[in-house]
Parts: structure tokens; sequence; C-alpha cells
């Protein structure tokens, strides 16, 4: 049997990270016009007290990533504020069940603890399944279910 290798969380730093970090930004939101650029990546880093990414390295290959901020406005579910909020998760299909999402999850958990919190919230679409699942796993409890609506006026 071939041993698992290990894998390590540490921050994104840019420029160092854009390549891999937003490559998997890619992977998450296919089809998003901008996710991987540059302003962007930037943007999910700021400010720097209010906003956490970690990567999961095995070596120095980024296999995951977890984008977190923390929340004053309203967010659903919670009942205290600021809250954490897991604003993206992802695992290359790779290294799904081998930990990586719950250390990343663990970590943004620790990061928003450090930030005076005692909640970390996070949303999932509907019909992503495997998201919810991932979510479970890692303790999150389902708190509602919301759909949205608009109207357009002009």
């Amino acid at each position: 049997m071939t041993p698992v290798p290990a894998f390590r969380l540490r921050p994104a730093r840019l420029p160092d990270d854009a390549g891999p970090w937003g490559r998997m930004r890619q992977a998450l939101w296919p089809g998003e016009p901008g996710v991987d650029g540059m302003e962007e990546l930037s943007a999910a880093l700021a400010p720097a007290d209010a906003a956490c990414v970690l990567l999961a390295l095995v070596g120095d290959e980024a296999v995951g990533f977890a984008e977190a901020r923390l929340r004053t406005d309203y967010v659903n579910g919670t009942t205290t504020s600021p809250v954490g909020f897991l604003e993206a998760w992802y695992v290359e299909p790779d290294w799904r069940g081998r930990g990586v999402g719950r250390a990343l999850v663990q970590g943004i958990g620790d990061w928003t603890r450090s930030r005076g919190c005692a909640e970390l919230a996070s949303d999932a679409l509907l019909d992503n399944l495997a998201s919810q699942a991932a979510h479970r796993c890692c303790g999150f409890e389902e708190t509602e279910r919301v759909v949205y609506f608009r109207k357009r006026v002009a």
C-alpha cells in the first residue's frame, strides 16, 4: 500500500501563488471571467485583518484552497456578528476524501476564532449535493434554504 503524502497549510502569498491559486479558482468557478486575475486574487486578501486565504500543499504543489472573510452584514442562519464566512473552498479531485478539505476548514475555523468570532458560516447551491455533504462532514449544520428572486424594474 502506497502511503499518502503529507500535506500542509499556509497562507496564500501574492504574486508567488497567483498561478496555482488562480487555476484552482477557475476550476471552482468555470466560465467565470477574471476569477484567476491578479486584481481578483488581491481583492480576496483584502483587507488583511478581515480576510484569509489558505493553500493546501503537497511539497510545492497546491492541491486545495479556502478563502474566508469576516462579515458584519446579515449572514443567513447565524446569531452573532461578526462571523467568519467561507467564501470559497476547493480541493483538487485526486485529493478529495483525504482530509485536505477538512484541514482547510479547520484552518479557516482557527483563523475565524482568532478574530473573536463564535461562528463560521458558508453556503452551497441547492443542487450541489457534494458540497452540502462535504460541509456536513466538516461539522457545518444546515440552517435554512433560500431561493433568491429578482424583478426587472427598468
